[in-house]
């Protein structure tokens, strides 16, 4: 056949050369390199590249090969260790409770984040969904700042667990990028690509093409915020002010330095300039962070008149109502997400999680499978679909669907929350021994689990171990101030055994901690009584 004549005569063509007319030229090379996400060869072969000899460079080129070289390495090893500004942000102790900006203290309702409870938005109460130490229910989907809460105090900052993955308190949202600026020392064994002490930057700065790379290097890699805004403050200036980019640029510097009305400045700037998705989400972030949700909903809105159906713009609209404690208005915005993206893996969990409590499991379990169905296979996901299965009776599924999110478990905090879900189906099955069991080895993989010393107490309270109950949930309500459930059985405990001083300050916590609770409430009143006939 004719393939079988053309393929050694191709193949003839190339012997000469020595069998190198297959090889592609080196810079191409560490562009496809790049390309396909492989920044360690990228970046090993652009080092050869760098270390030619002079003479073999190309003098009369205004972009040489050695420019290129040097300017897809930065490249590669900024790649190696980005973070999307836009999603990671995560406040710290030391931000949190040494923040100098100057923001109101007595907010008016629902304006603030800061007070959850005051947005009138009809969701489910803390006897049915969970809430976090600041008030807020717990999301269907872990973000970094769902979890960290607003602690006013020192010592409640310090007690609470940060994240999702460790129960020790996060010191600083720095620390995250004190170890990316390390990232040099790992990439080059004998030192850093470039030493930003004895670069000239306003040379850089006259170079456009050069300057972009530079800075994110400089930004990302290296974590030297104060040369990244000298260099963007030079190259702005050099564009005489009309390049919105480094307007952005500026502002994410200020909004790393805790300037965050300067960062304001600059991103409404870079949006009169060129209207993009970034810069509404960088600004809206700035207005979160100072505690103005209401400026930042108006932000997105504004947002979605320019880019219709946006579904970044209408997801952080639903991150807002949902932080407020606006769970309708969330679920109808997540629902609008599902409209323009169904494959929405953040609005699909959430509008699931809302569904499930509020006593609608069957409907949870149908978002949860289609999660399953679009390839999510995780701990976390089992865990739901075990839940989901329970409660709307589908017990075939459940012991079994525990199973594989234990078996997928990452670490002892998923592991304990496996087991905990577990106790609550021994509960409801009418197995007190195995739930005692489930809940044991919920405390053995995680010590600090305020619900199962809660649920732990409650049991020895049944088997009358009054003195042992009585521990844990003084364990759980050191744990956990923010859960009214402690706190309302020391208080029931107390009052049994005749102390009714501890119990009336139990009952305090626990109108605290949930002010609509009418058990609590009649407890209340009935030891106001006992005090008035003393």
């Amino acid at each position: 056949p004719l393939g079988r004549r053309r393929g050694p005569s191709w193949r003839g063509c190339g012997g000469p050369a020595g069998g190198m007319g297959l090889e592609p030229e080196p810079l191409f090379q560490a562009w496809s390199y790049f390309r396909r996400r492989k920044f360690r060869q990228c970046s090993d072969l652009c080092s050869q590249l760098l270390e030619r000899p002079p003479g073999e460079q190309e003098p009369d080129s205004e972009y040489t090969v050695f420019q290129a070289a040097w300017s897809l390495k930065t490249r590669a090893l900024t790649e190696m260790v980005y973070v999307d500004e836009i999603d990671m942000d995560q406040e710290g102790i030391a931000e949190m409770v040494l923040d100098e900006n100057a923001i109101a203290q007595v907010a008016r309702p629902g304006t603030s984040l800061k007070l959850p409870g005051t947005s009138q938005g009809g969701g489910p109460s803390p006897a049915v969904r969970p809430v976090t130490q600041s008030g807020r229910p717990i999301t269907g989907f872990v973000r970094p700042s769902t979890q960290s809460g607003r602690p006013s105090t020192m010592e409640q900052a310090i007690k609470t667990p940060r994240t999702a993955l460790t129960a020790r308190p996060i010191t600083s949202a720095s620390g995250r990028y004190v170890r990316l600026g390390t990232a040099s020392m790992l990439t080059n064994p004998d030192g850093p690509f470039i030493n930003l002490s004895r670069l000239n930057l306003a040379k850089y700065a006259q170079k456009p093409k050069l300057a972009k790379a530079l800075f994110e290097y400089i930004f990302h890699h290296e974590n030297d915020v104060k040369n990244a805004l000298d260099l963007a403050a030079l190259a702005t200036e050099h564009a005489q002010f009309k390049d919105w980019w480094w307007k952005v640029q500026i502002g994410k510097c200020y909004y790393r330095l805790g300037l965050y009305r300067e960062a304001e400045k600059q991103f409404k700037s870079a949006l009169k300039q060129q209207d993009m998705v970034d810069t509404i989400l960088y600004l809206a972030k700035v207005y979160l962070r100072l505690d103005q949700p209401v400026t930042a909903l108006n932000v997105f809105k504004q947002g979605l008149d320019r880019f219709p159906g946006e579904v970044t713009l209408i997801c952080g609209i639903a991150r807002i109502y949902e932080e407020m404690n606006n769970i309708s208005s969330a679920a109808e915005y997540y629902k609008d997400v599902l409209k323009q993206d169904n494959t929405h893996v953040e609005a699909i969990a959430c509008i699931g999680s809302n569904h499930f409590y509020s006593d609608q499991p069957e409907i949870a379990l149908r978002f949860y499978r289609r999660l399953l169905q679009m390839g999510v296979y995780n701990c976390q996901l089992f865990n739901n679909l075990g839940l989901c299965c329970f409660y709307a009776q589908q017990y075939d599924m459940t012991l079994s669907s525990f199973e594989r999110a234990l078996f997928l478990a990452e670490n002892q905090e998923e592991t304990a929350d496996v087991w905990y879900n577990l106790g609550h189906v021994a509960v409801g099955i009418g197995d007190l021994n195995l739930a005692y069991q489930c809940f044991r080895l919920t405390l053995v993989n995680n010590n600090d689990y305020a619900e199962a010393y809660n649920n732990l107490a409650v049991l020895e309270m049944r088997k009358g171990h009054i003195e042992q109950a009585r521990a844990l949930l003084q364990t759980a309500s050191s744990l956990a101030p923010h859960m009214y459930e402690p706190h309302f059985n020391f208080a029931i405990l107390s009052e049994k055994v005749g102390d009714l001083q501890r119990s009336y300050t139990a009952a305090q916590k626990s109108e605290e901690a949930f002010p609509g609770h009418v058990d609590t409430q009649q407890l209340i009143k009935q030891l106001k009584q006992h005090f008035a006939m003393l």
